[in-house]
């Protein structure tokens, strides 16, 4: 299982961006797919089966997690960005969703919230 993310950039505060995370390989026995912080703190995912979406409280009405299965893809859509949201993304398989056990990190990509 792998990902490779990216989207990221450097964005004023209020500003938005959009992450991709292209999958490949079998996802089977994972619950859902996460977008973590510095390959630590959970900020979103969605569940592989139901399509159920968790968010810390931190993004809660500013972030939206969605994915395209037939592109094998998970997004996240960032809004209202602020600089405490400036960090390395990275997207794994989580059971959780606040944290994962996940060690084969992909690239991840740099997200720099300022003015």
């Amino acid at each position: 299982l792998q990902f490779v993310e990216s989207g990221g950039g450097m964005v004023q505060p209020g500003g938005s961006l959009k992450l991709s995370c292209v999958v490949s390989g079998s996802t089977q026995g994972h619950y859902a797919i996460g977008w973590f912080r510095q390959a630590q703190h959970g900020v979103a995912c969605i569940g592989l089966n139901d399509g159920n979406t968790y968010y810390a409280d931190s993004v809660k009405g500013r972030f939206t997690i969605s994915r395209d299965n037939a592109e094998n893809t998970v997004y996240l859509q960032m809004n209202n960005l602020r600089p405490e949201d400036t960090a390395d993304y990275y997207c794994a398989p989580t059971t959780g969703c606040s944290f994962t056990t996940f060690t084969d990190w992909g690239p991840g990509t740099q997200v720099t919230v300022s003015y």
